[in-house]
């Protein structure tokens, strides 16, 4: 392992942040918030100079192995959300040290979940750097750092494979550095198109770029308690819905619009099926809650919009649809495990896994019913590996297990069962809001109690980068930690894992990967 390159990657992550700090610490100069700006600016400072000093000289050999990469990308994700959880708490906008991580943890990974109960309260700086996290965060940390910093002359596709969200991972271009600047460019472009229309629709700038950092990386932190319920405007819902369906398809499909091949885009078997689940969705919901609401496009809106925040994973909420018919609340539990799809900034398990899944249920079928006959899995017209249908099998397994035992775990806190499950089911998959009056829509993850340590667990062998960070919950008993003052129903320690997209390290492991779109 190349750790003098591995220790000059990191450290210039601690310098990108530094520099990254200095925009809220401006916006809190603008709002006249000069306390605040001032700590944030010393944060910026220490970081920033502390990475300039280690990242003067370049190591002389640059080469990253699959191994560098995975050790990488787990301590970039930590530094990262140790860095970015200092102004919640050195500010006084968060006083747990604990809580500040979790906050910050829940941003960059994109989860949403928060422990905040009036949003409104904190200073704007601190507002706009939460949401910040989620728009640095969306594509990765790691494929920021390489579209504006070059890391190194060797194998930096080794982190890019461990960072980059989805199982599709390919270069867009031969050097990787300039397929980062590709996706960035795409990603600020979009961003950027959605701050304008939702100004037109009237909303304010810092509430429109807050909103859209949100968006662009399906996070859904927001600077109103009442998320986007707040402006109650039907044109803001609609725009937010359309760039939230945008940013949950695979970015190398933008790719193919810039180069004006628009055939092989809609050949892409993921992306007709991630549209045709939100159609049949929205359609459902909205004949199901045609009743509370009494208008069919009151119902269609409502729908729409839950359906495109809770499949890309987004978190945002302009109703309380935990008051839904269970029907509704089934179908958006079911899109919370499904996610966006492959190669985009959502989570969840990926519209290509279920694809790949059941297409191999068919395959395995058809060889009961006719032994002898040979049943071929394909996808976009391309042949998949056996070795690929296993990844994916192995993926939903170990998916299954972990979803299982932190469900087991958290019930030792003794909160009802569907508080419970969905707690772990929306953390998993990097959606924000569960179900019921403690972490649904209008509820936060305040009510679980602080938690005394965080864990990560090993990296398994799974396909294409597997990011353990800390958000969820795992929860420990009193008789387990012995830690006075705390009410018996509440556990004493809480562990906080977050699967950033849940996507492992099968191609550490030699394995192929799925190359669902070729650029």
């Amino acid at each position: 392992m190349n750790y003098e390159m591995m220790a000059y990657v990191l450290m210039n992550i601690a310098k990108v942040e530094g520099f990254l700090m200095l925009i809220p610490a401006i916006v809190s100069l603008i709002y006249g918030e000069r306390d605040v700006a001032l700590k944030i600016f010393e944060i910026a400072l220490v970081s920033a100079g502390v990475g300039m000093v280690f990242t003067r000289k370049r190591p002389t050999r640059s080469e990253l192995f699959i191994k560098d990469g995975l050790l990488i990308v787990g301590l970039a994700w930590i530094i990262f959300s140790i860095i970015g959880s200092m102004p919640y708490f050195l500010t006084g906008s968060i006083a747990s040290p604990i809580d500040a991580f979790f906050e910050t943890v829940s941003g960059f990974t994109t989860t949403g979940s928060t422990i905040l109960t009036d949003i409104e309260a904190l200073p704007i700086g601190i507002l706009f750097w939460r949401s910040f996290t989620h728009w640095i965060g969306g594509m990765g940390v790691l494929v920021f750092v390489m579209a504006i910093i070059p890391l190194s002359g060797g194998n930096t596709m080794n982190i890019m494979r461990a960072e980059v969200p989805g199982p599709t991972v390919d270069k867009l271009v031969p050097k990787t550095k300039q397929t980062a600047k590709i996706l960035y460019y795409i990603y600020i472009a979009l961003t950027a198109l959605e701050v304008i229309l939702l100004m037109l629709g009237g909303m304010p700038f810092i509430d429109s770029l807050t909103n859209s950092f949100s968006t662009a990386g399906t996070g859904g932190f927001c600077m109103k308690t009442d998320s986007i319920g707040y402006y109650n405007s039907a044109y803001i819902d609609g725009v937010i819905t359309v760039f939230m369906i945008l940013f949950g398809i695979n970015f190398n499909l933008f790719y193919l619009v810039l180069l004006k091949k628009f055939k092989r885009i809609f050949k892409s078997e993921e992306l007709r099926a991630y549209i045709a689940i939100i159609a049949v969705a929205i359609g459902l919901i909205t004949w199901n809650i045609y009743t509370m609401y009494g208008s069919v496009l009151t119902s269609f809106r409502y729908a729409a919009f839950q359906v495109a925040t809770i499949i890309t994973t987004t978190g945002f909420m302009t109703t309380d649809f935990n008051l839904w018919p269970t029907f509704s609340k089934g179908i958006l539990l079911s899109l919370m495990i499904i996610g966006a799809c492959a190669g985009s900034t959502g989570g969840g398990i990926k519209v290509s896994r279920v694809l790949i899944t059941f297409k191999y249920i068919k395959s395995e079928i058809k060889k009961v019913i006719q032994p002898r006959s040979v049943s071929n899995i394909t996808m976009d017209e391309k042949l998949i590996d056996d070795t690929v249908t296993k990844n994916v099998s192995a993926y939903l397994l170990i998916y299954t297990i972990i979803i299982i035992v932190s469900f087991i775990l958290i019930t030792l806190n003794e909160f009802d069962l569907e508080t419970s499950l969905t707690s772990v089911i929306t953390c998993v998959n990097n959606v924000g809001p569960g179900f019921g009056k403690l972490v649904g829509p209008t509820g936060n993850f305040s009510v679980f109690s602080t938690f005394l340590s965080s864990t990560f667990l090993p990296n398994p062998p799974f396909e294409n980068g597997l990011k353990f960070s800390i958000v969820g919950t795992l929860l420990a008993t009193e008789d387990l930690f012995k830690v006075p003052n705390l009410p018996p129903t509440y556990s004493k320690l809480s562990c906080f894992i977050s699967y950033k997209n849940l996507e492992g390290f099968l191609k550490l492991s030699s394995l192929p990967q799925i190359f669902l779109v070729e650029a």
